[in-house]
C-alpha cells in the first residue's frame, strides 16, 4: 500500500515554483524509439552509498529490458547537487538518465545548492520508498529513544548527530525529531549517508537518522531507537514510532526516482518507464531487492512527477518552520 509521503498539517501551494528554468530543445524521435548505445545512469552519491547500492541492483536486472548496458556514473558532492546539475545539463537524447533522492533534490533547490530546478528534469519512474529511523551505535548508552531525548533536554546542544548534508534528507529527519521533541543538538554534515553512518559507528557522533536499506550490511553495529511511520515497521517491530512517544506523528523517509534531462521526448520516457516497470516486476529482481531490504514502489511518470512536486511543497513549507 502506498504511503502518503511527508504529510504536514497545512500544505500551502507555492505559486510560481520554478521560475527562470531554461527550456531545452526537444529531440525528435520515433514512437518505437530504443537506445542505440550504452546508457549512463548518474548517481549523485559515492559508490557504496544507499542510493548507489539500490541503483546497481535495479540496473543489473533492467539491462535485459532496456537492451543496452547501463553504466553507473557516480558524481558525488554538494549533497547531490553536483550530480543533479550534471544530469540537468545532459543532452536529452535518452542516453543519460539519473536517480534523484527526495526530499534532498527539492531541499537543495530551495537552498540554491545547484543550478537546476524541478523543471530541469523529466520524471520516468519512482524506484524505492524507504522509511527513516533514529540510530545510535551498538555501544551507545542509550537503549531507548526516550533516554536519548531526556538526555538531550537535560544537556542542550551536547548531543551530536551526523547528517548526509545540511538540510539533506537525514538532516531533515533529525530536525523533525528535535523540533517535535523540543530539544537542541549539534548537527555535523558529512559527504553522504555512507560517511554519516561511518561517523556514527566510529563514535564521532551520538545519533543519526537514516533509512533502513542504508545500514543492512552493518546492522549489528547499530541500534534502532525509533521509526518515522504511523505504525511499527516489520524490519524493527520492537522499535516504537515517533508518534507513539508523542513526537513527529507522520511517515517520513526518502524516495529514489529515475529521471531524464528536460526536453527528453515522451517516446523515450515511455520506453524507459515500461522497461523499468518490467525490471521491478522481474522475479529475480524482487528476490534481490528483498535481500537488500529495498522497498520497491514503481510509479508512472505522471505519478512520479506529482510526487516530486509534493516533496517540493513539503520542503518549501516545512524547512522554514523546523530549522528556525
Amino acid at each position: 500500500m502506498k504511503k502518503t509521503l511527508l504529510v504536514v498539517a497545512v500544505v500551502t501551494m507555492a505559486a510560481a515554483l520554478f521560475v527562470g528554468c531554461k527550456k531545452k530543445e526537444t529531440v525528435a524521435v520515433a514512437e518505437d524509439w530504443k537506445p542505440n548505445g550504452t546508457v549512463t545512469m548518474i548517481v549523485a552519491y559515492k559508490a557504496g552509498s544507499g542510493t548507489d547500492n539500490t541503483a546497481r541492483v535495479l540496473t543489473s536486472y533492467a539491462e535485459k529490458y532496456v537492451g543496452q548496458t547501463l553504466v553507473i556514473d557516480n558524481k558525488e558532492g554538494g549533497s547531490g547537487s553536483i550530480g543533479w546539475t550534471a544530469l540537468a545539463k545532459a543532452k536529452p537524447d535518452g542516453l543519460t538518465l539519473g536517480f534523484i533522492n527526495l526530499p534532498t533534490f527539492c531541499s537543495n533547490i530551495i537552498d540554491h545548492l545547484g543550478s537546476y530546478t524541478v523543471e530541469s528534469i523529466e520524471p520516468i519512474a519512482n524506484h524505492v520508498i524507504e522509511t527513516s529511523v533514529v540510530l545510535v551505535s551498538a555501544k551507545s548508552p542509550f537503549n531507548t529513544l526516550k533516554e536519548l531525548v531526556d538526555y538531550a533536554k537535560a544537556n542542550p546542544g551536547k548531543l551530536k548527530a551526523s547528517t548526509n548534508g545540511n538540510k539533506a534528507s537525514n538532516h531533515i529527519g533529525a530536525q523533525l525529531l528535535a523540533h517535535s521533541a523540543k530539544f537542541e543538538y549539534t548537527a555535523i554534515p558529512y559527504g553522504g549517508t555512507a560517511d554519516q553512518l561511518l561517523a556514527l559507528r566510529q563514535g564521532e557522533v551520538d545519533f543519526s537518522v537514516a533509512k533502513v536499506a542504508d545500514f543492512t550490511a552493518f546492522a549489528s553495529e547499530l541500534k534502532v531507537l525509533g521509526t518515522y511511520d504511523t505504525k511499527r515497521i516489520p524490519e524493527y517491530p520492537d522499535a516504537p514510532t515517533l508518534g507513539e512517544l508523542g513526537f513527529y506523528p507522520y511517515w517520513y523517509g526518502s524516495a529514489r526516482c529515475i529521471v531524464a534531462p528536460a526536453g527528453t521526448p515522451k517516446a523515450v520516457i515511455n520506453f524507459y518507464a515500461k522497461a523499468f516497470r518490467s525490471a521491478m516486476q522481474d522475479a529475480d529482481y524482487i528476490a534481490a531487492g528483498e535481500k537488500a531490504h529495498m522497498t520497491t514502489e514503481f510509479m508512472s511518470p505522471e505519478d512520479t512527477g506529482d510526487l516530486i512536486k509534493q516533496q517540493y511543497n513539503f520542503c518549501a513549507n516545512t524547512l522554514t518552520e523546523i530549522f528556525n
